[in-house]
């Protein structure tokens, strides 16, 4: 087992359709209006951006984010990441619940630490970085779905 080797997979379900969950999703420069630990996003490009997270561990991230698929009709986003992590991550957004209602999210992640440190303490850590990114992802779930809804209310 590689210590410095992450793979995550969460899945998300929303009372938003796909295609609203969908587009909330392409738009990552929204990210810090609905997802807390994801601080501050600094386009570097048309398409790209360095992304500033901070969860509840004492150190932040600066990840690097360029598209490398997007797919409206598969539901599908994937980023490459560089920087303090470094791999992919992908989105599915698929149609879920009753006349597609509602939606599922499929996250997965394979990254690997950029920076030394977080290397080194990639085995000691490893069980705090995991609930860390667990955290990340729960509020982000309710984060997207407050924003969704409040963005609804406000259609309406």
């Amino acid at each position: 087992m590689d210590p410095n080797h992450y793979r995550f997979r969460d899945v998300w379900r929303l009372t938003a359709p796909a295609p609203v969950v969908y587009a909330a999703l392409e738009d990552v420069r929204s990210y810090p209006l609905w997802w807390p630990e994801v601080r501050e996003v600094r386009p570097t490009g048309e398409d790209s951006g360095d992304v500033v997270l901070r969860s509840l561990l004492p150190y932040r991230l600066v990840v690097g984010l360029a598209p490398s698929r997007r797919d409206p009709v598969a539901g599908v986003l994937e980023v490459t990441m560089r920087g303090d992590l470094n791999g992919w991550t992908r989105c599915t957004v698929t149609p879920d619940g009753a006349g597609g209602a509602g939606s599922r999210v499929l996250f997965e992640e394979d990254a690997r630490p950029g920076r030394p440190l977080l290397r080194r303490l990639a085995l000691p850590l490893r069980p705090l970085f995991r609930a860390n990114h667990a955290v990340m992802m729960r509020r982000g779930r309710r984060g997207l779905a407050a924003y969704l809804a409040g963005r609804a209310a406000g259609d309406g």
